[in-house]
């Protein structure tokens, strides 16, 4: 793979992706201390959550169907309204 082809597929130069990392990964881990989380507690919850979906069968998928919804009447409007105003501004 040419430096060009890198660059794009990492989204800058390996140096400047790495430090955005860095710098990422550190404000991450600050917020989870702040919030008394460690990941193996998110993993162990994002799998409680799975088994939780597993379990209550096809109403589940019901309840997601109705966040799906929930969501997309906030999403889709202002995703159109930005999408507007990017066409107004010649993009």
């Amino acid at each position: 793979m040419s430096d060009n082809n890198l660059n794009r597929f990492m989204g800058g130069s390996p140096g400047q992706v790495l430090l955005r990392l860095i710098f990422l990964s550190f404000v991450v881990g600050i917020i989870l201390a702040a919030l008394n989380l460690n990941p193996i507690d998110l993993v162990h919850m994002a799998i409680e959550f799975v088994e939780r979906l597993w379990n209550m069968g096809f109403h589940a998928l019901g309840r997601l169907g109705g966040y799906l919804a929930a969501g997309a009447v906030v999403v889709i409007p202002i995703w159109i309204l930005l999408r507007l105003m990017a066409v107004g501004r010649g993009r």
